[in-house]
């Protein structure tokens, strides 16, 4: 049994199969130079959507409009998040409309920008909060720091200050988030989105004077 499947459940396994074989099929859409092979990783994908339907308990349908973002893109989903950390040690969180919890600025980075690009863009995104990264602090694997999602994700987290002149604080599409507040390190909420309550911490190791970034190890 590999590192991944030890202590999952069934759902987590046939989900971490399904978006494999949602990577292989993608490869191999890219890539396929005849009709043949080109139909069969379209079945192939066809049943990595209906496996993850089955994991997720989501109807198939809702799996469909997700062929083109998802399931089209070979590798895991790169995304990055902001740890916008201000002199005083208080962190930028936001709540999210999802779940209602408490969690860092960020999201999907996009093709043709910087990692450390992105994450300014989403914290300005989401807060209205305009930052400079600093510091990374880590690259994540979704599986292994608590992140609740359907796809595996590589989830980049960098240090971030805010710029000395500010606009006013909030979101530039108020549906995507609920609530921005200012958080000291020891008065973090406690209903806080569990993929983040587990990287916040490094990031205020890195703010504290930490300089080795964290990356899963094998």
């Amino acid at each position: 049994m590999t590192r991944e499947e030890q202590g999952s459940t069934p759902a987590a396994r046939i989900a971490l199969w399904a978006d494999q074989l949602r990577d292989l099929s993608a490869m191999g859409l890219r890539f396929s130079k005849n009709i043949y092979d080109t139909a069969n990783y379209r079945k192939v994908q066809d049943i990595a959507m209906a496996m993850l339907a089955l994991a997720t308990g989501e109807p198939l349908e809702q799996m469909e409009p997700l062929r083109g973002p998802i399931f089209s893109r070979p590798t895991p989903v790169t995304t990055g998040d902001a740890a916008v950390i201000d002199d005083a040690g208080r962190i930028l969180l936001i709540r999210r409309p999802d779940n209602g919890l408490w969690a860092m600025p960020g999201g999907a980075l996009e093709v043709g920008e910087m990692p450390a690009e992105g994450v300014v863009r989403e914290a300005l995104e989401e807060t209205g909060v305009a930052c400079r990264a600093v510091a990374l602090v880590g690259v994540f694997d979704s599986r292994y720091c608590g992140t609740p999602t359907r796809h595996h994700l590589y989830q980049f987290v960098f240090l971030c200050r805010p710029s000395e002149h500010q606009g006013e604080m909030g979101p530039s599409h108020p549906d995507e988030v609920l609530e921005v507040r200012w958080f000291p390190e020891d008065a973090l909420p406690g209903d806080m989105d569990p993929g983040h309550a587990s990287r916040i911490p490094r990031a205020f190791r890195v703010w504290h004077g930490e300089t080795r970034p964290f990356f899963d190890r094998p």
